[in-house]
Formats: C-alpha cells, sequence, structure tokens
C-alpha cells in the first residue's frame, strides 16, 4: 500500500507570522533612529564644518592660500605638529606600559588609578593648564620653570591626550589569552623576543589607533596650553593659539582659513591610521 503524502495546509489556514506583524514598527524605528542620528550628526558636525569651509573661503583661494601659508602660521604649525608628534609618541609608550600594569598586574590603589586615567576627559583643559602653569611657571614650588618652552607645552599635551592610547590598548590586553607567549618561553624565547614578535604585533593596531587620536587631538589643544606656552609667536605659538589671535583682532575669514588647514591635517592623519590599522588586523 502506498504511504499518502498529505498536502501542505493552505495559507488560509497557516496560523499568521508574528514577524509580519511587527515589521511595519520596525520599519518605522529604524527609519525613525537613522533620521535622528542624520539630523542629530548635521546639526553638530556637518552644518560647523560647512559654515567654516564657506567662511574661510569667502574671498577666494588666492586669500586663503595667503592665509593658511603665512609666516606666522607656518611656525605655529610646525610647532603644534612638533610638539603634538612627541607627546603622541611618548603616550604611545606610557600608555601601554600603563594599560599593560592595569590588566596584567594587582596592586593597592588599582581601581583609583584606573579611575584617574579618564581624569582629563573629565576636567576643562584650562585648568589643566593653571595647574601647570602653577606648578612649572615663574614662581614654581618645584623650582622648575617650563613656561614659554616647547618642552612645558609637550608636558601639557602629554596629560591631556594620556586617556586615548591607554583605553585604546587595555581591551585588547584584556581579550589576549597568552597561551602563544607561554609556548615561545617554554621553548626558550627570551621575554623581549616574546614581546617583540607575538605580543606587540596583536598590540599595534590598538596602539597606532590611540597613538592617531591622540596625536588628532593635540593638533587643537588650547586650553592646556594657553598659560604654559607665553603665546609668543615665532616661538611658542601653537596654531590654536595663532588662529584665537587671528579672531580677536577682526580676522574671522584668516582664523578659518588656518582652521580649515588644521582640520585637513587632523583629518589626513586620522585617515592613515585607520587604513595602517585595517591593513594589520588584515595581516595578522
Amino acid at each position: 500500500m502506498l504511504d499518502t503524502v498529505s498536502p501542505p495546509p493552505s495559507s488560509a489556514t497557516q496560523p499568521p507570522r508574528k514577524g509580519w506583524l511587527l515589521w511595519p514598527f520596525q520599519t518605522l524605528a529604524r527609519r525613525t533612529s537613522q533620521g535622528v542620528a542624520v539630523t542629530f550628526y548635521s546639526l553638530v558636525v556637518l552644518i560647523p564644518l560647512a559654515a567654516l569651509f564657506s567662511s574661510a573661503f569667502t574671498h577666494g583661494w588666492g586669500f586663503f592660500w595667503k592665509a593658511a601659508t603665512a609666516k606666522e602660521a607656518l611656525a605655529a604649525y610646525r610647532l603644534t605638529i612638533t610638539c603634538s608628534l612627541l607627546a603622541a609618541l611618548t603616550n604611545a609608550v606610557a600608555g601601554l606600559g600603563t594599560a599593560w600594569v592595569l590588566v596584567r598586574d594587582t596592586f593597592r590603589g588599582k581601581a583609583i588609578l584606573n579611575a584617574l586615567i579618564d581624569l582629563p576627559f573629565a576636567l576643562p583643559t584650562v585648568v589643566a593648564g593653571v595647574t601647570f602653569y602653577t606648578l612649572y611657571g615663574p614662581k614654581s614650588p618645584v623650582h622648575l620653570t617650563l613656561t614659554g618652552t616647547w618642552t612645558g607645552i609637550t608636558v601639557a599635551i602629554v596629560f591631556v591626550t594620556l586617556p586615548f592610547t591607554v583605553r585604546s590598548v587595555q581591551p585588547v590586553i584584556e581579550t589576549m589569552t597568552f597561551n602563544a607567549e607561554a609556548a615561545a618561553a617554554t621553548l626558550g624565547a627570551s621575554p623581549w623576543r616574546v614581546f617583540r614578535t607575538i605580543t606587540l604585533p596583536t598590540l599595534l593596531p590598538a596602539i597606532l589607533t590611540g597613538t592617531g587620536l591622540a596625536f588628532a587631538r593635540a593638533m587643537g589643544e588650547y586650553g592646556s596650553v594657553v598659560f604654559v606656552s607665553n603665546n609668543l609667536p615665532f616661538r611658542t605659538e601653537v596654531a590654536s593659539s595663532y588662529i584665537y589671535s587671528l579672531a580677536s583682532a577682526g580676522d574671522p575669514v584668516g582664523a578659518a582659513a588656518t582652521a580649515v588647514t588644521m582640520l585637513v591635517m587632523a583629518l589626513v592623519v586620522l585617515i592613515a591610521v585607520s587604513v595602517a590599522s585595517r591593513r594589520l588586523v588584515k595581516g595578522s
């Protein structure tokens, strides 16, 4: 006797799918969230940037180029890039060491140190500038005067940008199992070789990301360096102080042109860091 196969129930007898009932609401919620995100991003970022570029090119390309490449502007760029690069490299090493200690070691006050790492994010940068001026100014209690020097500017920037590297590297260290390191050490590899050949390549994308963010942030720093630098043109005047002086002197177009130049520099750095980090991740 042949087995009979019953036909599938018709759509009229099938129970309605719950997903079809929720689909209109999910679509509405998704489109609403997208609209809110785009609107917020436009109001906070895109529209101000468009206004900045429009102001920078008010008098045409010739005036923009003249304002962006003025001698005082070039001196400010040079000092800003130098101090920012030194601060970012310093934080790349110090941030890696700090993140490593916070993850791998146990000691008293660890929770306090972990909380203090984020202090530069919460502390107004002007407060940091006043603090450094009091500590390293003409009446320094430690008899160390750094005001009016590139060293003082770099120290202030290091303080402001330290959390970027720490918070970029710390989650990566927390997810590492260290099995490969243990195996290499068992085979006789020295601690330095294990770190150089196994640990560092794993952490390098995160280190590069944190360093790039710190460098981009340092390029636009103002509050923490305004007191320490003394704002001496061609000597200790950073780009942000130069932009402020142009705006205060009644030259908003020149200030906008200089600001656009700094913005383009920061974007180039961020894009380069993002590309390099992705290539490192793909190659690992």
